[in-house]
């Protein structure tokens, strides 16, 4: 009996062994399930995180491409505006030559119209004095006739005499 006693006492012992051990295992079992269910949520978040993060890379990208095409825009204009200046300095170099050409024929307008005037006062001078000498022609003319007319007389007179 006290074999007996010593097998029963045995298998008590290695029965509570057992059950320390299936309670260790519980135990486990339950820090495993726990664990296993914080890796779970931690997956699912991190599954909602990286929706998330695609969804986001989705609208960078659309945004860089965006950006890719307003800076080919803004190359575009800032070429034409570069374009549009060089035609614009080509244009004002164009007036200040133009403007200097006005300016040049406008002052040999000035000396013509001064040229001009002076000749029309010389002119004016001249008439004046062609109608003064054509005057004195007739007048000379009118006495050449008159001494003529005289000497024809006188000569005539002379000859009757």
């Amino acid at each position: 009996m006290d074999k007996l006693k010593e097998k029963i006492n045995n298998l008590k012992l290695e029965s509570e062994k057992w059950m320390e051990k299936a309670d260790e295992h519980g135990s486990r079992i339950k820090d495993l399930e726990q664990e296993n269910l914080e890796k779970d949520h931690s997956i699912q978040s991190l599954t909602v995180k990286n929706e998330n993060l695609e969804s986001e890379v989705e609208k960078l990208e659309e945004q860089l491409t965006e950006l890719k095409t307003h800076a080919e825009e803004s190359t575009s204009l800032k070429t034409n505006n570069e374009n549009y200046t060089k035609k614009n300095q080509l244009l004002e170099e164009e007036l200040e030559v133009s403007d200097k050409n006005l300016k040049e024929t406008t002052e040999k307008l000035r000396e013509v119209d001064i040229k001009a005037e002076q000749l029309e006062r010389k002119v004016a001078s001249l008439e004046s004095e062609k109608d003064d000498l054509e005057k004195k022609y007739e007048e000379l003319n009118e006495k050449y006739q008159a001494a003529k007319s005289e000497l024809e007389e006188i000569t005539a007179q002379l000859e009757a005499i």
